[in-house]
């Protein structure tokens, strides 16, 4: 009897074509992907050659100095950005985990569909709508402030906090929900006191993307806090100076000078976003693994 063929080796015309559309497919991902590489270090590179030098200890300390001077900083900036966003995450962080809290634990699926949709489309909104939305809504009866920006950069970070942890709400495994109440503790008790601290990490690595992105946000802050003194203002109700408006305004001033600054402080705020990222994705793997033990 002849041996039975295995069809798993069997070489075929169709087999081969489908290995050489499979090698060439691989070939262009892994093009792309080194492309996408090669991008990010020109733009590192180019930021860091034309911003290092404008870098010096007077920069982080010292206030903007008139036009035409040399020297100076961005002090008030770099104050003003962590006060608008430090207030813009606090104002979504507990918004964006109790939506995802409510999606994954309390509502029905198709709830829970909608909502997410209407998350993803609020993600796709381009935020110079989002900054005339809190224009027409606060400043044009109050005049800009950081509350006012902060309110802005809150529903960009909202939609990025409440997915994110409802992903990681979602690796949560079953058996510590129907062992908590297994005890007797109502579904919100076993959220609170034993699904939330699992996923913490989670949470904590969604807040820290999602304030990158808030932190190096400009459209918003033009129709929110672009009116404002060259001094540190720590009032929430005046506009404050913010590093992504600095570049906006200095990296188009005719000054040699203020074109260096606005390089420095792209180079700081890259430098910032590029931290918060390697460090939300190193949380994001440890909880990940954190979850993977709990099952």
């Amino acid at each position: 009897m002849s041996a039975e063929v295995n069809p798993l080796t069997l070489v075929s015309p169709r087999s081969r074509r489908r290995r050489r559309v499979g090698r060439i497919m691989e070939g262009v991902a892994t093009a792309a992907a080194l492309l996408a590489i090669v991008v990010l270090v020109i733009v590192i590179v180019s930021v860091a050659r034309k911003g290092l030098p404008a870098v010096n200890a007077d920069f982080f300390t010292k206030n903007p100095v008139p036009f035409g001077q040399t020297g100076g900083g961005i002090e008030n900036a770099i104050i003003g950005t962590l006060i608008m966003t430090a207030m813009a995450t606090a104002i979504a962080v507990p918004v964006g985990v109790l939506i995802a809290i409510f999606n994954t634990e309390f509502a029905s699926p198709k709830v829970a569909e909608a909502v997410r949709l209407a998350l993803n489309v609020l993600a796709g909104v381009p935020t110079i709508v989002i900054g005339i939305f809190i224009f027409g809504l606060i400043v044009v009866e109050n005049g800009q402030s950081a509350l006012a920006a902060s309110a802005g950069l809150s529903i960009v970070m909202v939609p990025l906090i409440a997915r994110a942890t409802e992903e990681v709400l979602a690796l949560v495994p079953v058996a510590l929900r129907e062992g908590g109440m297994a005890l007797g503790a109502t579904r919100a008790r076993t959220v609170v006191t034993v699904i939330l601290p699992t996923a913490v990490g989670g949470i904590v690595t969604a807040t820290i993307v999602a304030v990158a992105r808030a932190a190096g946000e400009t459209a918003p802050l033009l129709f929110t806090s672009s009116i404002f003194a060259n001094t540190v203002v720590t009032d929430v109700h005046q506009a404050m100076a913010s590093i992504p408006l600095t570049i906006f305004v200095d990296s188009e001033s005719p000054s040699v000078a203020d074109q260096q600054t606005a390089w420095a402080a792209a180079l700081v705020l890259m430098t910032c976003v590029l931290v918060a990222g390697i460090i939300g994705r190193l949380l994001s793997l440890r909880t990940r693994r954190q979850i993977e033990r709990a099952r």
